[in-house]
């Protein structure tokens, strides 16, 4: 009965899910109104419904509970107590391929995500699709001065990792970093290619005292502490983002970082009559919204309620924002724009619009893949004035 029960209960869930707030939040709240399960029931039903939302476009015309049942199959590489309940046969040969799953569940990988046509150059679209059956790492970047005692701390708690370069730890997703280091005192919470995106500033040293950064779509702020980071605090730093609430859970957070000399300030970078500070920078950072395709193995309801017109949507919002922004940048600045999409009107449209309409010269375009890490896939185009 128990599992009879996890399989409705999800199917409820994803019924009433209509992608108004992240489901991580969305589930928290249906379990919090929900005392009757206790925390072992709320994993795997939880489990149960990112599961579902990995299939992505495929099987449309399936019942929820179906899909269900199949993308356990697809999804577990290890013997599962619900399969075995559901769909004995299959359990017994879970840890096959996924392609091979895939040919047995009749399931066509390439209706998982059916906007091959649209596309960054170099992605391969079905080693892309594998991937969102995978749960990607969790990576952190080892603050300067802190390598020795976070490996240490890591050691102590028993937990395999992987290190990339001298900063870069990836761990198992389900780990509770929060217990065992210091978040942003010790480490940044930052996928393995987010903290590859501002590269530049190591090749091109910058001499001449603090360099002028604007973060102009700073979010929580993680490009902003990676910049100082990497400057090793000669920095002038001013953020921005479009509400109050975002600047302020980004300023808790800095203090946390022991950032405290920056400038902030509240604006719409895409709307028609931008009013900005009369300023001017050396190193502007575009992290641009976008619609975050390249993450949608990590956050895959995404992927399941996505809409192809919503591409357009975020290109024009991207086009408006560089458009009021480069002009902030002084002769001999650089410009990064970078995305976490996949999709070549985010990407390299937007570099060909950036091209037509100033006078920039474009140093690099890179595509970072992810998906042959466990990571995120990401956007990044540097731009000399």
């Amino acid at each position: 009965m128990r599992y009879h029960s996890y399989l409705n209960t999800a199917k409820n869930i994803i019924e009433n899910y209509k992608g108004e707030i992240p489901f991580a939040v969305f589930i928290k709240k249906y379990f919090s109104a929900k005392k009757k399960y206790g925390s072992k029931d709320r994993k795997q039903i939880t489990a149960l419904c990112y599961n579902y939302f990995r299939l992505g476009k495929a099987l449309p015309q399936l019942p929820i509970e179906e899909k269900i049942i199949i993308a356990v199959f697809l999804c577990e590489r290890d013997n599962n107590a619900f399969l075995q309940f559901h769909k004995p046969n299959w359990n017994e040969i879970i840890n096959n391929p996924l392609e091979e799953k895939c040919i047995i569940a009749n399931v066509n990988l390439t209706a998982v995500f059916p906007y091959a046509d649209e596309l960054s150059a170099g992605i391969d679209s079905h080693v892309f699709n594998k991937s969102f059956f995978y749960q990607p790492d969790l990576f952190l970047r080892i603050r300067p001065g802190k390598k020795n005692n976070t490996l240490n701390k890591i050691h102590e708690a028993g937990i395999n990792f992987k290190l990339y370069a001298d900063d870069c730890i990836a761990l198992p997703n389900a780990v509770k970093v929060d217990t065992i280091v210091q978040v942003d005192i010790e480490v940044v919470v930052q996928d393995y290619n987010s903290q590859n995106v501002l590269d530049i500033l190591k090749e091109n040293k910058h001499k001449d005292g603090d360099l002028q950064v604007w973060d102009c779509c700073a979010a929580s702020g993680g490009k902003s502490i990676l910049a100082y980071d990497i400057l090793q605090g000669k920095i002038k730093l001013t953020v921005s983002d479009i509400r109050e609430s975002i600047l302020n859970n980004l300023k808790k957070r800095f203090k946390t970082a022991n950032i405290k000399n920056y400038q902030s300030f509240i604006v719409d970078l895409a709307a028609q009559n931008c009013q900005l500070p009369l300023n001017s920078y050396q190193f502007i950072i575009c992290d641009a919204p976008c619609t975050g395709s390249g993450t949608w193995s990590r956050t895959p309801e995404q992927l399941y309620l996505f809409k192809k017109k919503i591409i357009d949507d975020y290109s024009l919002l991207q086009k408006k924002i560089v458009s009021n922004v480069i002009p902030q940048l002084k002769p001999g600045g650089l410009f990064v724009y970078i995305t976490c999409s996949v999709f070549k009107k985010e990407n390299e449209d937007v570099v060909n619009h950036i091209k037509e309409k100033f006078n920039l010269q474009l140093l690099k375009m890179q595509l970072l893949l992810g998906y042959h890490k466990k990571a995120d896939s990401m956007f990044v185009a540097v731009f000399k004035n």
